[in-house]
């Protein structure tokens, strides 16, 4: 499994398409063997499903994701954990122990903003 999670200093990046890195995490029998943080050439969520294709991952634990991101994640068969914060690697650990939940984050971006076109007012 990989598993990928937007990421800055640490914590889960709240606005999915507009990341500057994502932490990889490669996971087998429920161990992470590998991490590495990649960094994001562009932003939107077209560009961001593009470099998680790009890099074999299957799984994404994010924060923030609007609806037509959501549609290009399954689109590309990864595995979707939206709505989450806090430490990244707690995330994955959770995931892992079967204890993470997904919270679809549809026209939300957080801290009281609403997404429109894409973009947060």
């Amino acid at each position: 499994m990989k598993i990928a999670v937007p990421y800055e200093n640490g914590q889960i990046f709240q606005h999915f398409g507009h990341a500057a890195q994502f932490k990889l995490y490669t996971v087998e029998s429920n161990m992470i063997l590998n991490t590495a943080v990649v960094e994001a050439s562009g932003s939107g969520h077209s560009a961001m499903v593009a470099l998680l294709v790009q890099n074999g991952v299957d799984t994404l634990i994010c924060g923030n994701i609007g609806g037509g991101a959501q549609a290009a994640v399954a689109a590309a068969n990864i595995r979707l954990f939206a709505g989450n914060e806090g430490v990244a690697d707690m995330a994955v650990l959770a995931l892992l122990a079967g204890k993470l939940e997904n919270h679809p984050t549809e026209g939300h971006c957080g801290g009281g903003h609403h997404c429109g076109g894409g973009h947060c007012h």
